[in-house]
């Protein structure tokens, strides 16, 4: 048994290109206020997730740890649209008004 290699830092950089394969992937992805994001995949079928679940494991592998980037991902979540601010009526980020 090998020495398990820690994880690469995802560059903040990278935000733009992880949040594009993240969405390819069939997933949502959404910040949650400004400090937080999901990668939902609850709403996939058996088949899609089986689809999804290799693509998310290399895009992991990919792009690596990304704990200290929460701030700049949710940054770039919301100047898509894609959030969800805690206490809103919103249950989508899809409800929100669109980015300009």
């Amino acid at each position: 048994m090998g020495i398990k290699q820690p994880k690469r830092l995802m560059l903040e950089t990278e935000i733009p290109a992880f949040v594009d394969e993240i969405i390819a992937t069939g997933c949502d992805i959404c910040a949650i206020g400004h400090d937080g994001y999901v990668i939902g995949d609850s709403d996939l079928t058996e088949e899609e997730y089986e689809v999804a679940e290799p693509e998310l494991i290399r895009i992991d592998e990919k792009y690596g740890d990304r704990d200290m980037l929460l701030l700049e991902i949710a940054a770039h979540l919301r100047s898509l649209g894609r959030y969800i601010d805690p206490g809103s009526n919103v249950r989508h980020w899809t409800e929100n008004a669109k980015p300009h």
